[in-house]
């Protein structure tokens, strides 16, 4: 965290105002450095402080000589202190893991289940990158690994690390408590020929191995995807359909609603107040394509009186 807060100091500080900003921007010219500016972070967008970690990691050798030519000898002091280089790679390697975890769990056509799939392996990860901290390997962070290329990871560092994965994984179990007996739960949602009666309710269980041993929904099972499959059957196996789209249909995470209010904010302005947005948000959140011809074709055009 004390690296984390310099770090949006010295942004701040190169970002604090138009002179500073083009001090910065003709130095990363003169170096032909890659990128020419740092990036601000807010917290309600996900993504930015890991955008803004990154950029600063890559800008760290002409961030040093601009709070050099500054004076800014607290910042500067810090920004060189023994370790902060290695612990800023960390940071960036586990907000890129994160930021990666993040859009996975976002898009549309994106059912519950891969959520679940997504949040696993992620925890998984947790464990796996804790037990090669713990023997000194920091293979899994690419950052850290490059700029730990010629020496050993740092003691403080490395029970640091450890510390802070194993809180994010106690985190993640306590903000999903039932992640592993969805698992089994689900089982035959994901593969119902793959299944057990004994996995299912007991007030499906007939019905379940009617579709179990039905080979024309085995062949569809394979051509389809998981809801259309359970959406084609639902009037032919009821009870066992209704369950699975039941889940299936649920909300995994946010997205739509997030991508609906944005849609509204762009539609919805002061000089369209008063406006009905109903059929302008269906128009603009729906996967189907208006065709618009065959609409127009079926007006009749304005004509003279």
């Amino acid at each position: 965290m004390n690296v984390l807060n310099v770090a949006i100091k010295i942004v701040n500080f190169v970002k604090a105002g138009a002179l500073n900003s083009r001090l910065f921007k003709l130095l990363c010219k003169d170096m032909e450095s890659e990128h020419e500016a740092l990036l601000f972070h807010t917290n309600v967008r996900w993504l930015s402080k890991g955008n803004m970690l990154g950029r600063l990691y890559e800008l760290r050798e002409e961030v040093e000589i601009f709070l050099d030519s500054q004076q800014k000898v607290d910042l500067y002091d810090k920004f060189q202190s023994e370790g902060f280089h290695a612990t800023l790679a960390y940071l960036v390697d586990i907000f890129e893991s994160l930021n990666a975890v993040n859009l996975k769990l976002q898009g549309k056509n994106i059912n519950i289940l891969v959520h679940h799939d997504t949040i696993r392996t992620f925890m998984a990860k947790l464990d796996l990158w804790k037990c090669r901290v713990l023997q000194g390997n920091v293979a899994s962070f690419r950052n850290l690994d490059t700029a730990l290329a010629d020496s050993n990871l740092d003691s403080e560092l490395k029970e640091q690390i450890i510390t802070h994965l194993s809180d994010l994984k106690s985190e993640f179990v306590r903000y999903f408590p039932d992640i592993d007996d969805k698992r089994e739960a689900w089982k035959f949602i994901r593969n119902p020929f793959q299944c057990e009666v004994a996995d299912v309710a007991e007030e499906v269980q007939e019905e379940f191995l009617e579709l179990k041993f039905d080979s024309t929904a085995k062949e569809d099972f394979k051509d389809m995807d998981l809801e259309t499959f359970w959406v084609k059957y639902l009037h032919v196996y009821p009870l066992t359909s209704h369950q699975a789209l039941r889940i299936l249909t649920m909300f995994g995470s946010t997205y739509m609603c997030e991508t609906a209010f944005s849609t509204l904010v762009s539609i919805k302005t002061k000089y369209r107040n008063r406006l009905n947005v109903e059929g302008d948000l269906r128009c603009a959140l729906s996967s189907i394509r208006p065709r618009i011809l065959d609409l127009v074709a079926k007006k009749q055009c304005q004509i003279s009186h």
